[in-house]
């Protein structure tokens, strides 16, 4: 049970961290969301999540829209590669599109891993 805990160690926290992914610019993006990621030496993958004000006006909102990503990434933690993922959010979603969107997420991720496979080689 405690395999699937996202624990502090799992985050990006700091101005730095996010910086260093997005400078690496090695990204892939879709209709609701831009994933942006880069190796880290740590063992495990770390999250970063984005969700401006432009996204979404209500709190509410955008705090529905990073409980989604935290609970998709706690869930698929062990199956990724040891990177850092910074997610930003371009649009709201609701309840009801939350599947397509957790698909699209999914296929983002893969693209990133399948990226990140074929450079290490």
């Amino acid at each position: 049970m405690s395999a699937y805990r996202f624990r502090r160690a799992h985050r990006l926290l700091k101005t730095d961290e996010f910086s260093s992914v997005f400078s690496l610019r090695m990204s892939r993006s879709n209709a609701t969301f831009q994933v942006s990621a880069r190796p880290n030496e740590l063992g495990h993958a770390r999250l970063g999540l984005v969700v401006g004000r432009k996204v979404h006006k209500r709190a509410v909102r955008r705090n529905y829209i990073k409980r989604t990503v935290r609970e998709w990434f706690r869930l698929n933690r062990q199956t990724l590669p040891d990177m850092d993922f910074v997610v930003r959010a371009k649009v709201p979603f609701t309840r009801a599109e939350r599947t397509e969107v957790i698909t699209a997420l999914s296929s983002l991720f893969a693209k990133l891993a399948r990226c990140r496979a074929s450079s290490s080689s």
